[in-house]
């Protein structure tokens, strides 16, 4: 019987790994060392791709027998890209910006054969239309959930799911940032089915 694979996991995020561990396969994280910074022009569907492809390559280097995750989401709304706000001003803009409207998160997910070069990629569109949020409600949310850590400050899988009127999407593990429907797909293609 041949050897299991190792599995490697691109990422420091813990949401991911999180993700992942849903799976019930065993996997190992590992930082990629790797320029994230957007590209000027660049599609937010193929920033996520590039991202995503660039994150698996650079970890692969390092673990020349292993099938390695790398995955990469960027969101798109009212007042353009929506990053990781990081403090409590910046969460209280974006959410402005996004009341009432719509937000587009396009997150891409890569599965490398480091042994032998093989790379599978998918992009999937998650589309979040946000509620009309005043500013009570936008000071509560942020208080108690503080996701400053989070694109689009509305963790959909906590308590900014209270923000959202409406997701539509084929894969919903994309909007918490890695595509788990796409990627048991990817492991059962090389070899590693989940079940």
């Amino acid at each position: 019987m041949p050897e299991p694979r190792r599995l490697v996991l691109a990422s420091t995020s813990p949401y991911r790994a999180q993700l992942l561990q849903r799976l019930g396969l065993p996997f190992e994280t590992a930082a990629p060392d790797f320029d994230e910074a957007p590209l000027e022009d660049e599609a937010p569907a193929a920033t996520a791709l590039r991202l995503s492809v660039g994150k698996a390559e650079a970890v692969a280097a390092r673990f020349q027998d292993a099938l390695v995750i790398g995955s990469d989401q960027v969101a798109w709304g009212g007042a353009g890209r929506l990053d990781k706000p990081g403090t409590h001003e910046a969460a209280v803009r974006q959410l402005r910006s996004m009341s009432g409207r719509c937000a587009r998160f396009h997150t891409a997910v890569s599965l490398l054969d480091a042994r032998g070069g093989d790379l599978q990629s998918r992009v999937v569109e998650c589309k979040v239309f946000f509620r009309v949020l005043d500013e009570r409600r936008i000071e509560a949310y942020l208080r108690r959930e503080q996701p400053y850590d989070c694109a689009g400050s509305a963790k959909a899988e906590g308590l900014g799911i209270a923000l959202i009127e409406r997701i539509d999407t084929t894969d919903p593990t994309s909007l918490i940032g890695l595509p788990l429907i796409a990627l048991t797909e990817m492991l059962e293609r090389a070899g590693m089915p989940v079940i």
